[in-house]
């Protein structure tokens, strides 16, 4: 059932919109004028608000202002019988959903709920989904190393510099990129990742800057790159040391000129693109063996984020494993279970050479074979 506030000053209309809605099967929630309907959309928090233009003390245009201050994914359809070619564009302009002309026509109303509801709900699940997305990529504990990498996202991550962010395999850098696009003003648009590592040689130019169609002999259709994908937002890209040296070149031309070229085009395409790099490889070394160029190196680096091992951060270990204590359980569909004092303890003792991804790994084992309490006996045995 969808909640619906008509905003009239005429009774007739109110109570006319009321029959024909209730009859639909729809709540219909009334306001004789546009202070009234503004508390109406505080307290009754509706779905859906039809409100008059013309009304006394308060226009309806003024009301639609004032309802996208603190509603702003609220449809609002605006109606009047003075409406001009003008008005419904400032209406539109404003905020407003759709602008209907009285006499109101029934099945204009209809289809007017449907396409607005629908437009609500998708805008509700496209919100319950990136809040899923965003907690995927939490930032699990509190020790000093995490701390101080937090503070420093929060200082950089409103900037446009390039940055590097070093450290072992399965200690967080993805988090820590994620973390840096959503506190960006680019958190709107594309997040793009790119694992330099898992691409082959002779396709990673491709793949990066796209394709013309018949540039080569599986090229059947034109295809855009990931740097194309990314523009206005963030491209990431993970395990840059493992990237050929001629896609080097042109990763280097890319960011010194924000200009790509399709293999095989011969037309550069403007970019606007914040480039985020991480590597667990030490990057110097690589320069020194010629595996990895100066240049580029120096490009990326502006601000270097260093993400230590599990193993320097122990501090961490119990909010981590009781996190995906809880996550692995919900995946599974089953109880919750707990972890004993004793079995932290155990967790803290290990190497951890696999990093965070490693105790993920240990924690769903546990989940699967262990009691409903797990035990240092636990730990020690499935280890």
């Amino acid at each position: 059932m969808t909640k619906i506030l008509v905003i009239d000053d005429e009774r007739s209309i109110r109570n006319s919109m009321k029959d024909i809605l209730q009859y639909e099967g729809h709540e219909v929630v009334l306001a004789e004028n546009g202070m009234e309907g503004l508390v109406s959309v505080k307290s009754e928090k509706p779905d859906i608000v039809f409100c008059d233009i013309k009304m006394p003390k308060m226009e309806g245009i003024e009301v639609l202002e004032r309802i996208k201050e603190f509603s702003a994914d609220t449809p609002v359809i605006m109606i009047s019988g003075h409406g001009t070619i003008d008005t419904a564009i400032e209406a539109i302009r404003k905020g407003a959903y759709d602008f209907i002309e009285k006499p109101l026509d029934l099945n204009r109303i209809l289809i007017t709920i449907k396409n607005a509801t629908d437009k609500h709900l998708l805008i509700h699940e496209t919100k319950t989904l990136k809040n899923k997305v965003s907690k995927k990529y939490d930032m699990i504990g509190n020790s000093e190393a995490l701390n101080h990498i937090r503070a420093m996202i929060d200082k950089v991550a409103v900037s446009d510099a390039r940055i590097l962010i070093t450290g072992p395999n399965g200690s967080g850098k993805e988090l820590v990129a994620h973390q840096l696009h959503e506190l960006s003003h680019r958190k709107d648009n594309a997040f793009v990742e790119v694992n330099c590592a898992a691409i082959p040689s002779e396709l990673i130019e491709s793949e990066l800057f796209g394709h013309e169609k018949g540039s080569f002999t599986s090229a059947i259709k034109q295809k855009k790159g990931k740097f194309e994908l990314a523009n206005g937002g963030t491209l990431f890209l993970d395990e840059i040391g493992d990237m050929s040296l001629n896609a080097q070149a042109k990763v280097l031309r890319a960011l010194q000129e924000q200009k790509i070229t399709r293999v095989g085009g011969d037309t550069d395409i403007n970019i606007d693109v914040r480039v985020i790099a991480a590597t667990n490889k030490n990057l110097k070394e690589e320069i020194k063996k010629g595996n990895f160029r100066e240049d580029l190196y120096h490009r990326l680096s502006v601000i270097i984020i260093d993400v230590p091992p599990l193993c320097q951060r122990l501090e961490d270990i119990d909010d981590l494993a009781n996190h995906f204590l809880t996550e692995v359980c919900t995946e599974m569909g089953i109880a919750p279970k707990t972890l004993s004092p004793d079995a932290i303890a155990a967790l803290k003792e290990c190497e951890w050479t696999g990093n965070i991804r490693e105790l993920r790994n240990v924690v769903e084992r546990l989940v699967i074979l262990c009691g409903n309490t797990i035990t240092r006996e636990d730990v020690k045995m499935y280890r």
